[in-house]
């Protein structure tokens, strides 16, 4: 078992650098981050501040160029089913149903027939997609088919759940009932959730702690205890407050910089 003293995720002084046509982007420096079991997990920051990159390192997809990435204190090798990553664009098989789809990764592993169902069965439960388990994706609202993506990666035994901007996609109603619904799952199982937005009132309304970064390379800039009580009021002054103080930092990777002449 896990020492529940070390943390789930551990990003040591990550940079990150691609290499292409003869330029090189630094698109990560020097990212310290941990993550402990049980915690959720905003990364907050504009368009090209490395958030997706840094998810991407954590779920093994890409190897940090310089820093060490740690899962239980332990480098991670690889892609790999206990770090389960949902994408915007959901990523389902679309030849597979509901019920296959959530069953793919216990059947890959060669589980047994009736196990492989009865996790499908209890995963499509723990979503509320009983009505729609023999559906295939072109048939799901996009709300569905992320519901889909979030069981099928809780099937597959993920110890931790990489989201990048899973709702950025959905109308307002939709992004707000699965937030509601995230909330619940998380609050029913446990999990360790790390998240990607770019929307502050969503980091607010979801995490317990957010993670701004900054671009021109990539860095965490500060990180944000939300001492606020669930369920969030989004119209609380605290929360406001919040968000404006977050708007404002956010908004200051923006300005033009004014040069300094040495005296």
């Amino acid at each position: 078992m896990a020492d529940p003293t070390v943390p789930i995720l551990d990003m040591r002084a990550v940079g990150k650098t691609y290499r292409a046509n003869g330029r090189t982007t630094e698109a990560l420096r020097e990212a310290n981050l941990t993550v402990s079991r049980g915690e959720f997990v905003c990364l907050l920051g504009a368009s090209g501040c490395g958030k997706s990159t840094l998810l991407r390192v954590a779920a093994g997809f890409e190897a940090p160029t310089s820093g060490q990435a740690l899962m239980w204190g332990k480098p991670i090798p690889g892609p790999g089913p206990s770090r389960g990553m949902v994408f915007q664009d959901y990523g389902l098989f679309p030849w597979l149903t509901v019920r296959d789809n959530i069953g793919f990764g216990p059947k890959s592993r060669k589980r047994p027939t009736a196990e492989v169902r009865e996790t499908a069965e209890r995963y499509i439960s723990l979503v509320g997609l009983q009505a729609f388990a023999d559906a295939y994706p072109h048939q799901l609202s996009g709300g569905m088919k992320q519901r889909v993506a979030i069981a099928r990666v809780l099937a597959n035994e993920a110890e931790v759940v990489l989201m990048d901007e899973p709702f950025g996609a959905l109308d307002a109603m939709t992004r707000e009932r699965l937030q509601d619904e995230l909330l619940e799952l998380w609050s029913r199982t446990g999990l360790t959730i790390l998240f990607v937005t770019h929307a502050i009132e969503e980091a607010i309304f979801l995490a317990d702690r957010i993670v701004m970064m900054s671009p021109g390379p990539g860095r965490i800039e500060a990180v944000h205890e939300v001492d606020l009580p669930r369920r969030r009021d989004v119209s609380s002054p605290a929360f406001n407050d919040l968000r404006r103080m977050l708007a404002a930092q956010l908004h200051s990777h923006h300005a033009p910089r004014t040069a300094t002449v040495a005296a």
